[in-house]
């Protein structure tokens, strides 16, 4: 049965008025005569106002109920054009998925699960939304998108963790660099070079001072940016960026940088999560998409740290 944003009485009262009969109303309505004959009574009562002529041959309108069925049926034309807007509008949002990520996933990582899932499911729609840590978190808690993609170091309240994994932090620079001979480095290690850090709002940079302040060291960044894309690029020399294996696995993979893991564990207790608001249900596509995302983390996973080819590179449990 249609949908209808009518009260019951005025509802009753048009089916009446349209059939002209309250037993043909009443089959049209699916309920007792008695019941439809019921509900005018309390209309008219509530208006103070006959709105039928009950006659032999049916019901006729009453000049009061001629000008409240031109009203009525009006405000049904209304609702019912509302209600299929409505109906569109869900069906709009059954195709989308909005996504919010940290800048780190937003350059490579991101668009690859994107295009992949676009040609799997061509009438999605995407929206990603690219902003800081505490940003994305709050995208997600006000409901703005489905999913978050973030790396994080303690839980979050009012997400829901779809999917959690280490993803320690890398030391990563040119192939050239001496500290590329190494299959680890430590913190003492990587400050005697040139720095290029990302924000102190970020958790690589926030594990990495801590660590530097548990062991007491002390560093200046050569180059220092909120938009951490920027950082590999400028990669020279002897040179360090600190890093996901996943922001840098493009240049890592061609042999140009290397990734090196850390000896200390601070560095190695973030972990990549994908997150959704408590207690709701997302759609079909929305969870087809997160899948896609989940199984995309984990093909990093796979992969090794290091040049390609290397045979002494070490296996990372996440990018």
């Amino acid at each position: 049965m249609p949908i209808s944003l009518l009260s019951l009485p005025l509802r009753y009262f048009l089916e009446v008025a349209r059939t002209g009969s309250v037993n043909q109303a009443a089959q049209r309505l699916y309920v007792a005569a008695s019941a439809v004959s019921r509900q005018l009574g309390k209309l008219e009562d509530s208006l103070g106002v006959t709105l039928f002529e009950r006659q032999a041959r049916g019901m006729a309108l009453t000049e009061a109920g001629t000008r409240l069925l031109a009203h009525a049926t009006a405000h049904d034309a209304q609702a019912t054009e509302l209600v299929e807007q409505l109906q569109g509008l869900s069906a709009q949002q059954a195709l989308r998925v909005r996504v919010a990520c940290t800048e780190g996933f937003a350059a490579s990582f991101m668009p690859l699960v994107m295009s992949a899932f676009r040609q799997t499911h061509p009438q999605v729609q995407l929206q990603l939304l690219v902003h800081v840590p505490q940003e994305v978190s709050a995208l997600v808690q006000r409901g703005d998108v489905d999913l978050a993609l973030k790396y994080s170091v303690a839980p979050e309240k009012g997400l829901q963790v779809l999917h959690s994994a280490i993803a320690p932090i890398y030391a990563i620079m040119p192939a050239q660099h001496p500290l590329a001979r190494q299959r680890s480095v430590s913190v003492a290690d990587v400050v005697r070079y040139p720095l290029l850090l990302g924000a102190g709002d970020t958790t690589g940079r926030q594990l990495f001072d801590l660590s530097c302040a548990v062991q007491g060291l002390r560093y200046m960044p050569a180059v220092e940016s909120n938009f951490s894309s920027a950082l590999l690029p400028l990669l020279g020399g002897q040179d360090v960026v600190l890093a996901s294996y996943l922001t840098a696995s493009r240049w890592v993979e061609a042999g140009l940088l290397a990734a090196r893991p850390f000896d200390e564990v601070q560095l190695q207790q973030r972990r990549l999560q994908v997150l959704a608001v408590e207690g709701r249900v997302p759609s079909a596509l929305v969870q087809q998409f997160t899948q896609a995302l989940v199984a995309a983390i984990e093909q990093y996973g796979k992969r090794k740290v290091g040049r390609r080819k290397t045979t002494s590179a070490r296996v990372i449990e996440v990018p």
